[in-house]
Protein backbone atom coordinates (compact mmCIF):
# COMPACT_ATOMS: atom_id res chain seq x y z
CA UNK A 1 0.00 0.00 0.00
CA UNK A 2 1.76 3.17 -1.14
CA UNK A 3 0.61 6.64 -2.04
CA UNK A 4 -2.52 6.39 0.15
CA UNK A 5 -4.53 9.61 -0.21
CA UNK A 6 -5.50 9.35 3.46
CA UNK A 7 -1.97 9.93 4.71
CA UNK A 8 0.01 11.40 1.82
CA UNK A 9 3.66 10.48 2.08
CA UNK A 10 4.60 9.46 5.66
CA UNK A 11 8.16 9.54 6.92
CA UNK A 12 10.30 6.54 7.74
CA UNK A 13 11.19 3.05 6.57
CA UNK A 14 7.70 1.68 7.27
CA UNK A 15 5.97 3.90 4.73
CA UNK A 16 3.12 1.92 3.20
CA UNK A 17 2.43 -0.23 6.29
CA UNK A 18 -1.04 0.36 7.74
CA UNK A 19 -1.88 -0.63 11.31
CA UNK A 20 -5.06 -0.64 13.38
CA UNK A 21 -4.39 -0.12 17.09
CA UNK A 22 -7.35 -1.28 19.14
CA UNK A 23 -5.41 -1.64 22.39
CA UNK A 24 -5.73 0.37 25.59
CA UNK A 25 -3.27 1.91 28.03
CA UNK A 26 0.34 0.98 27.35
CA UNK A 27 1.81 -2.25 25.97
CA UNK A 28 -0.17 -2.71 22.75
CA UNK A 29 -0.51 1.00 21.96
CA UNK A 30 3.23 1.54 22.53
CA UNK A 31 4.02 -1.11 19.91
CA UNK A 32 1.87 0.89 17.50
CA UNK A 33 3.51 4.20 18.48
CA UNK A 34 7.01 2.86 17.89
CA UNK A 35 6.04 1.73 14.40
CA UNK A 36 4.16 4.97 13.69
CA UNK A 37 7.34 6.88 14.52
CA UNK A 38 9.04 4.91 11.75
CA UNK A 39 6.45 5.82 9.15
CA UNK A 40 3.63 3.30 9.54
CA UNK A 41 0.13 4.70 9.23
CA UNK A 42 -1.63 3.89 12.50
CA UNK A 43 -5.38 4.12 13.00
CA UNK A 44 -6.20 4.24 16.70
CA UNK A 45 -9.60 2.78 17.65
CA UNK A 46 -11.30 3.97 20.85
CA UNK A 47 -14.69 3.41 22.44
CA UNK A 48 -17.04 6.27 21.40
CA UNK A 49 -17.87 7.31 24.98
CA UNK A 50 -15.05 5.96 27.17
CA UNK A 51 -12.01 6.50 24.99
CA UNK A 52 -8.64 5.02 25.91
CA UNK A 53 -7.86 5.23 29.64
CA UNK A 54 -4.39 6.44 28.68
CA UNK A 55 -5.95 9.79 27.72
CA UNK A 56 -6.30 10.73 31.37
CA UNK A 57 -3.49 8.63 32.88
CA UNK A 58 -0.97 10.57 34.93
CA UNK A 59 -0.63 14.33 35.20
CA UNK A 60 -3.00 16.67 33.36
CA UNK A 61 -2.68 20.27 32.29
CA UNK A 62 -5.97 22.15 32.02
CA UNK A 63 -7.76 18.81 31.84
CA UNK A 64 -5.50 17.43 29.09
CA UNK A 65 -3.46 14.31 29.83
CA UNK A 66 0.15 15.13 28.98
CA UNK A 67 1.31 11.50 28.58
CA UNK A 68 -1.32 10.87 25.91
CA UNK A 69 0.25 13.49 23.68
CA UNK A 70 3.36 11.33 23.24
CA UNK A 71 1.84 7.85 23.50
CA UNK A 72 -0.73 8.60 20.78
CA UNK A 73 1.52 10.69 18.54
CA UNK A 74 1.40 9.97 14.81
CA UNK A 75 -1.93 8.11 15.20
CA UNK A 76 -5.23 8.89 13.52
CA UNK A 77 -7.96 8.51 16.14
CA UNK A 78 -11.35 7.03 15.36
CA UNK A 79 -14.17 5.79 17.57
CA UNK A 80 -15.89 2.43 17.22
CA UNK A 81 -17.91 0.27 19.61
CA UNK A 82 -16.81 -3.30 18.96
CA UNK A 83 -19.48 -4.72 21.26
CA UNK A 84 -22.18 -3.70 18.75
CA UNK A 85 -22.79 -5.81 15.63
CA UNK A 86 -22.57 -2.74 13.39
CA UNK A 87 -19.23 -1.89 14.98
CA UNK A 88 -17.97 -5.41 14.35
CA UNK A 89 -18.93 -5.16 10.67
CA UNK A 90 -17.01 -1.90 10.36
CA UNK A 91 -13.99 -3.30 12.16
CA UNK A 92 -13.79 -6.30 9.82
CA UNK A 93 -14.15 -3.95 6.84
CA UNK A 94 -11.27 -1.92 8.24
CA UNK A 95 -9.19 -5.08 8.71
CA UNK A 96 -9.43 -5.77 4.97
CA UNK A 97 -7.43 -2.60 4.28
CA UNK A 98 -4.58 -2.98 6.80
CA UNK A 99 -1.43 -4.99 7.36
CA UNK A 100 -1.53 -5.25 11.13
CA UNK A 101 -4.04 -5.26 13.97
CA UNK A 102 -2.80 -4.67 17.53
CA UNK A 103 -4.86 -5.53 20.60
CA UNK A 104 -4.12 -6.09 24.28
CA UNK A 105 -7.40 -7.22 25.80
CA UNK A 106 -7.85 -10.19 28.08
CA UNK A 107 -7.69 -13.40 25.98
CA UNK A 108 -11.02 -14.20 24.36
CA UNK A 109 -12.29 -10.62 24.20
CA UNK A 110 -12.04 -10.25 20.42
CA UNK A 111 -13.67 -13.66 20.01
CA UNK A 112 -16.54 -12.54 22.26
CA UNK A 113 -16.98 -9.58 19.91
CA UNK A 114 -16.93 -11.85 16.84
CA UNK A 115 -13.75 -10.25 15.49
CA UNK A 116 -11.19 -12.84 16.61
CA UNK A 117 -8.39 -14.35 14.56
CA UNK A 118 -10.63 -16.67 12.56
CA UNK A 119 -12.84 -13.79 11.41
CA UNK A 120 -9.88 -11.48 10.75
CA UNK A 121 -7.89 -13.92 8.64
CA UNK A 122 -11.03 -14.78 6.68
CA UNK A 123 -11.32 -11.20 5.46
CA UNK A 124 -7.55 -10.65 5.19
CA UNK A 125 -5.34 -13.79 4.94
CA UNK A 126 -2.18 -11.66 4.97
CA UNK A 127 -3.02 -9.89 8.20
CA UNK A 128 -0.62 -9.84 11.17
CA UNK A 129 -2.38 -9.75 14.55
CA UNK A 130 -0.38 -8.80 17.64
CA UNK A 131 -2.11 -10.06 20.79
CA UNK A 132 -0.55 -8.74 23.99
CA UNK A 133 -2.03 -9.88 27.28
CA UNK A 134 -0.92 -10.15 30.88
CA UNK A 135 -0.35 -13.92 30.92
CA UNK A 136 -1.08 -15.24 27.42
CA UNK A 137 -3.97 -17.24 25.93
CA UNK A 138 -3.08 -20.51 27.67
CA UNK A 139 -2.04 -21.68 31.13
CA UNK A 140 -3.59 -21.40 34.60
CA UNK A 141 -3.37 -17.59 34.73
CA UNK A 142 -4.74 -16.90 31.26
CA UNK A 143 -8.04 -15.46 32.41
CA UNK A 144 -6.59 -13.35 35.21
CA UNK A 145 -6.52 -9.56 34.90
CA UNK A 146 -3.06 -8.06 34.93
CA UNK A 147 -0.98 -4.94 34.52
CA UNK A 148 2.72 -4.27 34.22
CA UNK A 149 3.02 -4.07 38.01
CA UNK A 150 2.23 -7.78 38.25
CA UNK A 151 4.78 -8.57 35.57
CA UNK A 152 7.45 -6.53 37.36
CA UNK A 153 6.67 -8.54 40.50
CA UNK A 154 6.47 -12.03 38.96
CA UNK A 155 9.45 -11.64 36.63
CA UNK A 156 11.89 -11.29 39.53
CA UNK A 157 12.53 -7.62 38.75
CA UNK A 158 11.01 -6.22 41.95
CA UNK A 159 12.60 -8.86 44.17
CA UNK A 160 16.08 -7.94 42.95
CA UNK A 161 15.52 -4.18 43.08
CA UNK A 162 15.91 -2.01 46.17
CA UNK A 163 17.98 -1.75 49.32
CA UNK A 164 19.12 -4.92 51.06
CA UNK A 165 17.13 -4.01 54.16
CA UNK A 166 14.16 -2.59 52.24
CA UNK A 167 11.12 -4.01 50.46
CA UNK A 168 10.96 -5.22 46.84
CA UNK A 169 10.86 -2.08 44.71
CA UNK A 170 8.55 -1.39 41.77
CA UNK A 171 9.42 1.27 39.18
CA UNK A 172 7.44 4.50 38.90
CA UNK A 173 7.26 4.14 35.12
CA UNK A 174 5.44 1.38 33.15
CA UNK A 175 8.65 -0.59 32.61
CA UNK A 176 7.14 -4.03 31.92
CA UNK A 177 4.55 -2.56 29.55
CA UNK A 178 7.29 -0.63 27.77
CA UNK A 179 9.48 -3.68 27.29
CA UNK A 180 6.47 -5.67 26.09
CA UNK A 181 5.70 -2.87 23.63
CA UNK A 182 9.19 -3.07 22.16
CA UNK A 183 9.04 -6.88 21.87
CA UNK A 184 5.60 -6.58 20.27
CA UNK A 185 6.91 -4.14 17.66
CA UNK A 186 9.82 -6.48 16.96
CA UNK A 187 7.39 -9.37 16.50
CA UNK A 188 5.31 -7.40 14.03
CA UNK A 189 8.36 -6.52 11.94
CA UNK A 190 9.47 -10.17 11.89
CA UNK A 191 5.99 -11.30 10.83
CA UNK A 192 5.84 -8.70 8.06
CA UNK A 193 9.28 -9.80 6.84
CA UNK A 194 8.10 -13.41 6.77
CA UNK A 195 5.02 -12.41 4.79
CA UNK A 196 6.53 -9.92 2.37
CA UNK A 197 10.12 -11.07 1.86
CA UNK A 198 9.73 -14.81 2.31
CA UNK A 199 6.37 -15.34 0.64
CA UNK A 200 4.67 -16.38 3.86
CA UNK A 201 1.14 -15.83 5.12
CA UNK A 202 -0.36 -13.68 7.82
CA UNK A 203 -0.24 -14.91 11.41
CA UNK A 204 -1.03 -13.95 14.96
CA UNK A 205 1.59 -13.19 17.59
CA UNK A 206 1.29 -14.18 21.26
CA UNK A 207 3.02 -11.49 23.34
CA UNK A 208 2.64 -11.29 27.12
CA UNK A 209 3.55 -8.50 29.49
CA UNK A 210 5.46 -10.71 31.94
CA UNK A 211 7.68 -12.66 29.53
CA UNK A 212 9.55 -9.75 27.85
CA UNK A 213 10.75 -8.30 31.15
CA UNK A 214 11.59 -11.80 32.37
CA UNK A 215 13.66 -12.26 29.21
CA UNK A 216 15.87 -9.42 30.43
CA UNK A 217 16.27 -11.10 33.82
CA UNK A 218 18.17 -14.00 32.23
CA UNK A 219 21.36 -13.34 34.22
CA UNK A 220 19.74 -14.22 37.51
CA UNK A 221 17.70 -17.03 35.96
CA UNK A 222 20.83 -18.69 34.57
CA UNK A 223 22.48 -18.32 37.99
CA UNK A 224 19.60 -20.10 39.66
CA UNK A 225 19.39 -22.84 37.03
CA UNK A 226 23.07 -23.76 37.17
CA UNK A 227 24.17 -22.71 40.66
CA UNK A 228 21.02 -22.48 42.74
CA UNK A 229 21.70 -18.81 43.46
CA UNK A 230 18.71 -16.65 44.35
CA UNK A 231 19.82 -13.07 43.77
CA UNK A 232 18.96 -10.68 46.60
CA UNK A 233 18.57 -6.93 46.77
CA UNK A 234 21.84 -5.04 47.11
CA UNK A 235 20.82 -1.45 46.53
CA UNK A 236 22.93 0.10 43.77
CA UNK A 237 25.64 -2.56 43.98
CA UNK A 238 25.62 -5.85 42.10
CA UNK A 239 27.42 -9.16 42.69
CA UNK A 240 28.85 -9.15 39.16
CA UNK A 241 31.33 -6.28 39.17
CA UNK A 242 33.06 -3.81 41.47
CA UNK A 243 33.09 -0.87 41.74
CA UNK A 244 29.54 -0.18 40.65
CA UNK A 245 26.85 2.01 42.11
CA UNK A 246 25.45 5.47 42.75
CA UNK A 247 27.46 7.75 45.04
CA UNK A 248 26.47 11.04 46.65
CA UNK A 249 28.66 14.02 45.95
CA UNK A 250 29.62 16.86 48.29
CA UNK A 251 26.44 18.59 47.12
CA UNK A 252 23.66 17.11 49.25
CA UNK A 253 21.16 15.21 47.09
CA UNK A 254 23.32 15.21 43.94
CA UNK A 255 24.66 11.83 42.88
CA UNK A 256 26.80 10.22 40.21
CA UNK A 257 26.75 6.65 38.89
CA UNK A 258 29.67 4.56 37.66
CA UNK A 259 30.56 1.02 36.72
CA UNK A 260 33.92 -0.73 36.56
CA UNK A 261 32.91 -3.89 34.77
CA UNK A 262 36.25 -4.44 33.03
CA UNK A 263 39.74 -4.55 34.56
CA UNK A 264 40.88 -1.51 32.59
CA UNK A 265 37.84 0.51 33.59
CA UNK A 266 38.21 -0.36 37.27
CA UNK A 267 41.86 0.74 37.25
CA UNK A 268 40.90 4.04 35.64
CA UNK A 269 38.34 4.60 38.40
CA UNK A 270 41.02 3.93 41.04
CA UNK A 271 43.22 6.47 39.27
CA UNK A 272 40.38 9.00 39.15
CA UNK A 273 39.87 8.79 42.93
CA UNK A 274 43.63 9.17 43.46
CA UNK A 275 44.15 5.72 44.96
CA UNK A 276 47.36 4.42 43.41
CA UNK A 277 47.48 1.80 46.16
CA UNK A 278 44.35 0.23 44.72
CA UNK A 279 45.81 0.37 41.22
CA UNK A 280 48.94 -1.45 42.44
CA UNK A 281 47.13 -4.03 44.61
CA UNK A 282 47.42 -7.44 42.86
CA UNK A 283 44.31 -8.67 44.66
CA UNK A 284 42.27 -6.06 42.78
CA UNK A 285 43.63 -6.84 39.32
CA UNK A 286 40.69 -9.13 38.44
CA UNK A 287 36.94 -8.77 38.75
CA UNK A 288 36.71 -11.73 41.12
CA UNK A 289 39.39 -10.21 43.30
CA UNK A 290 37.59 -6.87 43.38
CA UNK A 291 34.32 -8.59 44.27
CA UNK A 292 36.03 -10.15 47.27
CA UNK A 293 36.98 -6.65 48.43
CA UNK A 294 33.86 -4.84 47.22
CA UNK A 295 33.10 -3.18 50.56
CA UNK A 296 36.58 -1.67 50.78
CA UNK A 297 36.45 -0.48 47.19
CA UNK A 298 33.01 1.08 47.47
CA UNK A 299 33.99 2.84 50.68
CA UNK A 300 37.02 4.35 48.93
CA UNK A 301 34.97 5.49 45.92
CA UNK A 302 32.20 6.91 48.12
CA UNK A 303 34.69 8.75 50.32
CA UNK A 304 36.42 10.51 47.40
CA UNK A 305 33.21 11.40 45.57
CA UNK A 306 31.69 12.69 48.80
CA UNK A 307 34.45 15.30 49.01
CA UNK A 308 33.81 16.73 45.54
CA UNK A 309 31.07 18.43 43.58
CA UNK A 310 29.38 16.64 40.71
CA UNK A 311 31.19 18.82 38.18
CA UNK A 312 34.52 18.08 39.82
CA UNK A 313 33.81 14.35 39.73
CA UNK A 314 32.81 14.44 36.08
CA UNK A 315 35.86 16.49 35.10
CA UNK A 316 38.29 14.22 36.95
CA UNK A 317 36.81 10.93 35.71
CA UNK A 318 36.61 12.12 32.12
CA UNK A 319 40.22 13.30 32.25
CA UNK A 320 41.36 9.70 32.82
CA UNK A 321 38.69 8.16 30.54
CA UNK A 322 36.78 6.55 33.41
CA UNK A 323 33.03 6.14 32.83
CA UNK A 324 30.77 8.24 35.05
CA UNK A 325 27.41 9.96 34.71
CA UNK A 326 25.28 12.29 36.81
CA UNK A 327 22.07 10.87 38.24
CA UNK A 328 19.45 13.06 36.61
CA UNK A 329 15.93 13.98 37.54
CA UNK A 330 13.61 15.28 34.80
CA UNK A 331 14.98 18.81 35.10
CA UNK A 332 18.51 17.51 34.61
CA UNK A 333 17.47 15.61 31.50
CA UNK A 334 15.95 18.74 29.96
CA UNK A 335 19.08 20.79 30.74
CA UNK A 336 21.75 18.39 29.50
CA UNK A 337 23.77 19.86 26.57
CA UNK A 338 24.45 16.49 24.93
CA UNK A 339 20.77 15.62 24.87
CA UNK A 340 19.99 19.03 23.41
CA UNK A 341 22.69 18.66 20.77
CA UNK A 342 21.36 15.27 19.64
CA UNK A 343 17.72 16.38 19.95
CA UNK A 344 17.01 13.48 22.25
CA UNK A 345 13.92 15.47 23.24
CA UNK A 346 12.02 17.48 20.63
CA UNK A 347 9.38 20.18 20.84
CA UNK A 348 6.24 19.50 18.79
CA UNK A 349 3.27 21.78 18.10
CA UNK A 350 0.04 20.72 19.79
CA UNK A 351 -3.52 22.00 19.38
CA UNK A 352 -4.32 21.80 23.10
CA UNK A 353 -1.06 22.68 24.81
CA UNK A 354 0.66 24.90 22.27
CA UNK A 355 3.80 22.79 22.23
CA UNK A 356 4.88 19.60 23.99
CA UNK A 357 8.37 18.23 24.42
CA UNK A 358 8.59 14.48 23.90
CA UNK A 359 11.30 11.83 23.39
CA UNK A 360 12.52 11.78 19.80
CA UNK A 361 12.19 8.84 17.40
CA UNK A 362 14.58 5.95 18.03
CA UNK A 363 16.44 4.28 16.48
CA UNK A 364 17.62 6.75 13.84
CA UNK A 365 17.92 5.82 10.17
CA UNK A 366 20.42 7.43 7.81
CA UNK A 367 18.36 7.08 4.63
CA UNK A 368 14.76 6.82 5.83
CA UNK A 369 14.44 8.73 9.10
CA UNK A 370 11.22 8.58 11.05
CA UNK A 371 9.53 11.62 12.54
CA UNK A 372 6.83 12.99 14.80
CA UNK A 373 4.18 14.34 12.49
CA UNK A 374 1.62 15.31 15.15
CA UNK A 375 0.82 14.68 18.81
CA UNK A 376 -2.01 12.64 20.32
CA UNK A 377 -5.28 13.75 18.65
CA UNK A 378 -8.77 14.25 20.04
CA UNK A 379 -11.09 11.27 20.36
CA UNK A 380 -12.70 10.52 17.02
CA UNK A 381 -10.82 13.33 15.27
CA UNK A 382 -10.27 11.25 12.13
CA UNK A 383 -13.61 9.45 11.87
CA UNK A 384 -14.51 11.21 8.64
CA UNK A 385 -11.10 10.62 7.06
CA UNK A 386 -11.01 6.91 7.90
CA UNK A 387 -14.65 5.83 7.61
CA UNK A 388 -15.36 8.18 4.73
CA UNK A 389 -12.03 8.29 2.92
CA UNK A 390 -10.85 4.73 3.47
CA UNK A 391 -14.10 2.77 3.74
CA UNK A 392 -16.16 5.06 1.51
CA UNK A 393 -19.09 5.65 3.88
CA UNK A 394 -21.42 8.50 2.98
CA UNK A 395 -22.21 11.38 5.32
CA UNK A 396 -25.71 10.04 6.03
CA UNK A 397 -24.29 6.65 6.99
CA UNK A 398 -21.78 8.24 9.36
CA UNK A 399 -24.50 10.34 10.99
CA UNK A 400 -26.63 7.22 11.53
CA UNK A 401 -23.67 5.42 13.11
CA UNK A 402 -23.08 8.40 15.41
CA UNK A 403 -26.74 8.47 16.38
CA UNK A 404 -26.58 4.79 17.33
CA UNK A 405 -23.32 5.37 19.30
CA UNK A 406 -21.47 2.89 17.04
CA UNK A 407 -18.84 5.55 16.31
Amino acid sequence: MTGDPLTGDPLGPLQGVRIVDVGTLFAGPLSATLLADLGAEVIKVEHPRKGDTARTFGAQKEGVGVYWKSLARNKRCITLDLSQPAGQVLFLALAEHVDVVIENFRPGTLERWNVGWEELKRVNPGLVLLRTSAFGPGGPYSGFPGYGTLAEAMSGFAHATGSADGPPTLPQMPVADGIAGVFGAMGILAALYHRDARGGTGQWIDNTIYEPIMRLMELMLCEYDQLGIVRQRQGNHIPDSSPRGAYESRELGRWVALSGSSNETALRIFTAIERQDLVDDPELATNQGRLAHADRINAAVARWIGLHTVEEVLERFRAVDAPVAPVYDSAGIFADPHFRSRETLVEVADDDLGTVTVPNVIPRFSATPGGIRFTGPARGEHNLEVFGGLLGLEAAELEALRADAVI
